[in-house]
C-alpha cells in the first residue's frame, strides 16, 4: 500500500510496432511525412518490429511517403 503523497513507480512502456495487429518490440524507426499536408522538415514515426521493418518501409515508399530508415536506441525506446 502506498504512503499518503507516495507516488505508484513509474516503469517504462515498452515500444511496440506500428503494423495493425502486432505487438512486438519495436527495433526500426521509420521517418516519413506526407508532402500534400506537412512541411518538408516535418518527420512522422512510424516503430517496426523486426519482421515489419521491411514491410512498413515498403508501404511508405510505394506512396513516396518514406524519408529514412533508423534503427531504435534505447533511448529513443525509453
Amino acid at each position: 500500500m502506498l504512503d499518503p503523497g507516495q507516488q505508484p513507480e513509474q516503469h517504462p512502456a515498452e515500444v511496440t510496432c506500428s503494423r495493425k495487429g502486432c505487438r512486438a518490440k519495436a527495433t526500426t524507426q521509420l521517418l516519413w511525412n506526407n508532402p500534400k499536408i506537412h512541411t518538408p522538415e516535418r518527420r512522422k514515426i512510424w516503430l517496426g518490429c523486426d519482421e515489419h521493418a521491411p514491410w512498413l518501409e515498403d508501404y511508405l515508399q510505394s506512396r513516396s511517403l518514406w524519408k529514412e530508415t533508423l534503427p531504435l536506441t534505447p533511448e529513443e525506446s525509453a
